[in-house]
């Protein structure tokens, strides 16, 4: 009889420590289901440098946080480059990396809208808004990062810590862009 409620015991605790962090875990998703990242850099260049930098999908392989990890992606440019409509194509990572991303709108020197279809590693939509404006001698550049995503997802990417790696990649670009824009 004491083996049978040691068990029993042992597996109640089990379907509460299961139900404590599935619990857990959904309150969390529940919060990454609308992400939003701001990263703000000041830049020492001519605002029309940076502007045409990341207006410009052949330049960014120059400051793109992705292409710095993996160089050996397969890139393409589709469509006019700097004009709406325009496709900047990837496939890294020996094909497990696959999307692209497409200029949405465009305000010269002040504003330009990119969404991405990703469909490897994971399927996403997020979307990439960067606001130029001068601030003396540097211009100040702001991209606001979205992404929406299902619970499951949003599940998914509380247990791998995925906002925390979105907003380093984020960053990074960001001083890529910098780095490169003040050459």
């Amino acid at each position: 009889m004491e083996i049978k409620k040691i068990k029993k015991m042992i597996l109640t605790i089990l379907a509460i420590i299961l139900i404590l962090f599935f619990g857990i875990g959904l309150y969390n998703a529940n919060k990454l289901k609308n992400i939003h990242i701001q990263t703000t850099v000041n830049i020492n260049a001519d605002i029309q440098t940076i502007f045409d930098n990341v207006l410009y999908l052949k330049n960014f392989p120059k400051w793109s946080p992705f292409y710095e990890v993996d160089p050996t992606q397969k890139i393409e440019v589709k469509g006019n480059d700097g004009e709406v409509g325009a496709q900047f194509h990837w496939n890294g990572n020996n094909g497990k990396d696959l999307g692209y991303q497409e200029i949405k709108e465009i305000k010269p020197l002040e504003y330009i809208k990119m969404e991405c279809d990703i469909q490897k590693p994971f399927k996403a939509n997020p979307t990439f808004e960067y606001s130029f404006s001068n601030l003396g001698n540097m211009v100040k550049v702001t991209q606001d990062f979205d992404l929406k995503s299902g619970l499951v997802d949003s599940f998914f990417m509380w247990l791998f810590g995925a906002k925390k790696n979105m907003e380093k990649m984020n960053e990074r670009g960001m001083e890529l862009l910098k780095a490169n824009s003040e050459k």
